[in-house]
């Protein structure tokens, strides 16, 4: 993980008075490119890192900056083990611990009884309740695929039931909304794809190995593409789902109609996700406007009866 290398490599250079981007590439079987940007990371983060070119050249942290262990504050120390340890409830490994026991290094005795308590305010567990338990053996399998820069071969099945096999090259876990993604360049397409894992399957890693390429990270956010082609329509709802429906709007979206209902302006999209939102709701949720997407309820509502009318 960048992280445990990020400190791994501050490490190294309060041990050495200087090493080369090769050597240190080498030591953690990443490229030179690389390691010039963990040492930028490190350098923003107020660790003045300087380069000098030239035989017995290298980085070096300026010897009139002397770290110790209140370079971190409390609440960085505590964001740091928070995030740590939330993400090694899902993938597990030894550099996870390495870097866990490396941030604890950092922490004065009379300081780990409040960095603690603090690390404890916020808890996340990014494990699910229940589901599909490929998740956790895959996360492990695409973790070491990237590390070693091995491809991986699988099948996947887009959002109509069509399964393809696939072989691609591996370059990023992402997780968004509560679900995981990966993101690799398919050779079956001849380009990058995100791949959500839940449509992954028989997923294994080849023994074959593949020289990285430039790429660009997904596009995760689509808050200003969604405003321009949502709507808001009007649903009622009871209020036994007023948990669940404010997965999608806020508070100001609420208007209450008697004691046990509400009034909803809901943002929508007329395609098959958003009518299935509607439906995952049953009988708590009713569509009052506009009254074509209230007709197409009653219409697919019609066709769901007539499956079980045998």
């Amino acid at each position: 993980m960048k992280v445990d290398r990020l400190v791994s490599i501050i490490m190294i250079l309060l041990e050495k008075e200087r090493i080369g981007a090769q050597e240190l590439a080498d030591m953690f079987e990443v490229s030179p490119r690389t390691i010039y940007r963990d040492i930028d990371t490190i350098n923003m983060a107020g660790i003045p890192v300087r380069s000098t070119s030239g035989v017995g050249g290298g980085f070096e942290i300026m010897q009139k900056y002397k770290i110790d262990k209140k370079v971190f504050s409390t609440a960085d120390l505590s964001a740091i083990l928070m995030g740590l340890s939330s993400l090694s409830n899902m993938i597990r490994g030894d550099e996870l611990v390495n870097a866990l026991a490396k941030v604890k290094s950092f922490i004065p005795a009379d300081r780990a009884k409040d960095i603690e308590l603090k690390a404890n305010q916020i808890y996340i567990d990014l494990s699910p309740w229940m589901g599909n338990r490929t998740i956790q053996p895959y996360l492990e399998i695409i973790k070491t695929a990237l590390q070693e820069s091995k491809l991986l071969s699988f099948e996947y099945t887009d959002r109509y039931g069509n399964k393809t096999a696939r072989t691609a090259e591996p370059y990023q876990l992402v997780l968004k909304s509560s679900h995981w993604y990966w993101q690799g360049y398919c050779h079956k397409r001849n380009d990058f794809r995100l791949f959500k894992l839940s449509r992954t399957s028989n997923l294994q890693m080849q023994e074959e190995t593949f020289t990285p390429r430039d790429y660009q990270k997904p596009i995760l956010d689509f808050a200003e593409i969604l405003e321009t082609i949502q709507t808001k329509i009007k649903i009622r709802i009871h209020k036994s789902v007023m948990d669940r429906v404010l997965d999608f709007c806020s508070y100001e979206d609420f208007s209450p109609d008697g004691d046990e209902h509400y009034i909803v302006r809901f943002p929508f999209i007329e395609n098959d996700y958003y009518y299935n939102i509607l439906f995952s709701f049953g009988d708590k949720c009713e569509c009052l406007e506009p009254l074509h997407i209230r007709a197409e309820m009653k219409r697919r509502i019609y066709d769901i009866a007539t499956i079980y009318k045998s």
